[in-house]
């Protein structure tokens, strides 16, 4: 009798395992898709000369390199990261406000991002991503820094729903600051009309390199941050009698997440709801078990923003449809859908 909750235990760790392993599957087969599809239409062949190929003399060949290297290969990789960062930063900020509606822009880390980016545009004349992504990421970072000290301040101070409103609070003022400089500035409304639709296109290594340092950061924090994010969603009285240090706790993982959204949204613009999707879709694939939860949740953003980049590319060709916007199609009638079956689970 004793043997099987083990036996079970067992099974529920290999189905687990080898969940993990389809979604890498997954993942690697729609980064190779990702190389063909675009505008223009390449076969696995010339996929595979645009990658190791050096141009030369011949046009062709050297147009599909351009193609592959210079275009697909960087959006392919920026698709990866940015939907990795999305999805752990999607599960983590669930799991520390225990709100299942919970979501990146919860924190006002999007509009901080959005306010840093019309500003210095409008200011300086800031044009390249590769200059602004700074501020971007530097304007997501005192978002955070300011709606966690508000946060831990006054009554109810630390505690989940002051963190919401904290949040909230902050958003719907910033939001307001940035259409105000925007309404005002040409140049500024014009890149906040673009890099607000959530795009990986048009975004080169110079910007994706420093955006991987500051992801790798962020999943290294966050991953140390899971034992005590199972304990913490038991309750702070139980997660605080077994030991967890509660304010050291929630000020890794908001840093984590910060780390993450920030970066993505500086170099991407705010992507809705793909945190937010995948983050209940692996919750109902694995259990409220953080430890498999989060690199569920990864894994999952990246596939689906990677197929989401896919449809946008061909579904309007010879132009394309922002990955942001597709991910907001997609993702709004599975919002309602969770609504109206009432399938929200405690995070």
């Amino acid at each position: 009798m004793e043997k099987r909750p083990a036996a079970g235990a067992m099974e529920t760790r290999w189905r687990r395992v080898v969940g993990v392993g389809a979604l890498v599957v997954i993942l690697v087969v729609a980064g190779a898709v990702s190389m063909a599809v675009g505008a223009r239409a390449l076969s696995p062949a010339e996929v595979w000369q645009g990658l190791f190929a050096v141009p030369g003399s011949d046009q062709r060949l050297t147009e599909i390199t351009l193609i592959v290297q210079s275009v697909r290969v960087p959006r392919t990789v920026l698709a990866i990261v940015a939907g990795v960062a999305l999805g752990v930063a999607g599960a983590l900020i669930q799991g520390y406000t225990r709100n299942p509606i919970a979501d990146t822009g919860l924190l006002g880390l999007n509009a901080g991002a959005s306010f840093a980016v019309v500003s210095v545009i409008s200011l300086f004349g800031l044009t390249n991503p590769y200059q602004y992504v700074w501020f971007a990421f530097l304007g997501a970072g005192v978002a955070g820094v300011i709606v966690f000290g508000l946060a831990s301040i006054g009554q109810g101070a630390g505690s989940p729903l002051t963190l919401a409103l904290a949040g909230q609070g902050i958003a719907v003022f910033l939001a307001a600051m940035t259409t105000a400089v925007s309404l005002t500035d040409q140049a500024s409304l014009n890149a906040l009309r673009f890099w607000n639709a959530g795009t990986v296109a048009g975004v080169g290594f110079d910007v994706i390199w420093p955006v991987v340092a500051f992801v790798v950061v962020g999943l290294v924090l966050a991953l140390t941050t899971l034992p005590a994010l199972n304990l913490l969603n038991l309750g702070d009285d139980v997660a605080r009698g077994l030991g967890v240090n509660i304010a050291l706790s929630r000020t890794i993982g908001i840093v984590a997440i910060t780390l993450l959204a920030g970066a993505t949204t500086a170099a991407c613009g705010p992507i809705a709801f793909l945190g937010l999707m995948v983050a209940h879709f692996a919750r109902y694939l694995t259990g409220p078990d953080y430890r498999w939860l989060v690199p569920y949740a990864g894994l999952l953003g990246a596939v689906v923003l990677l197929v989401c980049d896919m449809v946008g590319r061909v579904v309007t060709r010879p132009g394309e449809l922002q990955a942001g916007i597709v991910v907001a199609l997609v993702g709004a009638p599975f919002f309602a859908a969770l609504v109206w079956r009432g399938k929200f689970k405690k995070a």
